[in-house]
């Protein structure tokens, strides 16, 4: 009785714990703020990894300390610092390398940790902190930081798998529809399933991992997904007859943006929580151009692409009517003996009168700039989210996890986009930059518009808050 009495005589103490990755972490520590200025006591537990490049790129120390109970700690990813962490490289080491490490490290922050934690909101894809929350008793929230829609099909491949609907036989295959995915019926094909469904093998170890952390993520006391009601109603609506206890939150940066606003009088460009050092001369450039000119191109934080790819992108930039800005991350191109990183310095010195290179762009500012008029994207949900909300049309170039089946939402669903999926021809990027930003502008313009004006609104008035379940108000074990 007596630590309940202490507990009830403090904030509510919460521990975020994202998966050790650029587009997770930056979704998961705009929740971590936004429970901040509501009140919580936060701890932000990262790999070490990735709060020294925090602490390294960013003022993130300076910025928290406007918000009294908040805490950074770290425990390893289980890696080596000098491991490349690119690429897909979480799913082929996480049971094996990561987990175990990151489980033991994850108790013993909470058996240590004072005053006790109340409540963690881990990754969803980190299912062993259920595990660990279970035999602590602390409730716990999983939050998926990727799309519902992936969400959903990552839940449903056990169902696509009995109905025979995978594996799928060969490229002429690959645009049949699959109809056992509830609410996705008329528009996902087999080309719009994560690449990992394309494998003959259905019984493939990254297969099974996602599907089992995904299922796991409706064991926890509620689930947490970035998105609106009124952009993903009807697969939420699935969701939730499987798990009752969905919040839809999102889009969580114009959540914090409107908030930050408010107390702070600062806009979306008042932090940066990137793993990569930011240029912001590109804004300076941007500020030269006329309003919706420019193509805004950034593949995000761990795609690679080859030298030919790059060449090809590159080459129908610069034959289409648009002048663009393109994001290059340091040897995030692949090429023999140093290839990669020669061929960025010679596109760079011939696209001087047409375009503007950097290694990496303050995003969320970019698409907010009146002089962006479209974004050619790998289809990350953070970067969709944020393309939406600023009411930006996207060209949508996905590689992998959940980028394929937010493409098809983006170009069939929400109609604000087109779908380059499996090409990169520089004649095709020719043609589909300049549909967008020149011979059906205004078409697409207008749906991106108002798609955002929605968003906008309803962010306006939409308050952040989780209901006490009796599972978070029980008494710790």
């Amino acid at each position: 009785m007596e630590q309940d009495r202490s507990s009830q005589s403090r904030p509510p103490h919460v521990l975020v714990f994202p998966l050790p990755i650029q587009g997770h972490i930056n979704s998961m520590i705009k929740l971590a703020e936004l429970l901040a200025i509501a009140g919580f006591k936060l701890t932000f537990l990262n790999s070490h990894h990735n709060h020294e490049r925090l602490v390294k790129f960013n003022n993130i120390a300076a910025h928290f300390e406007r918000y009294s109970g908040f805490q950074f700690k770290t425990i390893t990813d289980g890696l080596p610092l000098d491991h490349p962490r690119s690429g897909n490289w979480f799913l082929d080491m996480f049971e094996d390398t990561m987990e175990p490490k990151m489980k033991e490290s994850l108790r013993e922050v909470l058996v240590n940790s004072s005053p006790p934690v109340d409540c963690i909101i881990a990754d969803g894809f980190l299912g062993f902190a259920l595990d660990v929350a279970k035999e602590l008793g602390i409730p716990i929230i999983f939050f998926r930081t990727s799309s519902p829609c992936c969400f959903w099909v990552y839940y449903s491949i056990p169902d696509i798998i009995q109905a025979g609907e995978l594996p799928i036989n060969g490229s002429e295959d690959m645009d049949r529809l699959i109809t056992t995915v509830p609410g996705m019926e008329t528009y996902l094909r087999c080309r719009d399933l994560p690449t990992f469904c394309r494998k003959l093998d259905i019984e493939d170890s990254i297969m099974k991992l996602v599907v089992k952390q995904t299922r796991k993520s409706l064991q926890a006391d509620a689930l947490i997904l970035n998105t609106a009601e009124e952009l993903d109603g009807p697969i939420l609506s699935q969701i939730r007859t499987k798990c009752s206890r969905v919040y839809a939150v999102g889009p969580l940066h114009a959540q914090l943006n409107t908030r930050i606003n408010a107390k702070h009088g600062e806009s979306y460009d008042h932090f940066s929580n990137t793993l990569w050092e930011v240029d912001k001369s590109c804004m300076f450039w941007l500020n030269k151009q006329p309003n919706r000119s420019v193509i805004y191109v950034s593949f995000g934080s761990i795609t690679s692409t080859s030298r030919e790819q790059l060449v090809e992108l590159w080459y129908g930039l610069l034959n289409s009517k648009t002048k663009f800005l393109l994001v290059v991350r340091p040897n995030s191109v692949i090429g023999k003996d140093g290839e990669g990183e020669d061929v960025v310095m010679e596109l760079m010195e011939k696209s001087k009168d047409r375009g503007y290179i950097v290694n990496w762009a303050p995003q969320e500012a970019v698409l907010n700039h009146p002089a962006i008029g479209g974004f050619f994207t790998h289809n990350g949900w953070n970067s969709t989210l944020e393309s939406v909300v600023a009411g930006v049309p996207m060209i949508c170039w996905p590689q992998f996890a959940d980028q394929h089946v937010n493409c098809r939402v983006v170009s069939e669903v929400w109609k604000i986009g087109l779908d380059m999926k499996d090409v990169c021809d520089s004649k095709i990027v020719e043609k589909m930059v300049n549909d967008v930003m020149v011979d059906r502008k205004e078409e697409f313009a207008k749906s991106a518009s108002e798609i955002a004006k929605e968003e906008i609104k309803m962010v306006q008035w939409r308050p952040i808050h989780l209901k006490r379940s009796k599972a978070e108000t029980r008494t710790r074990r």
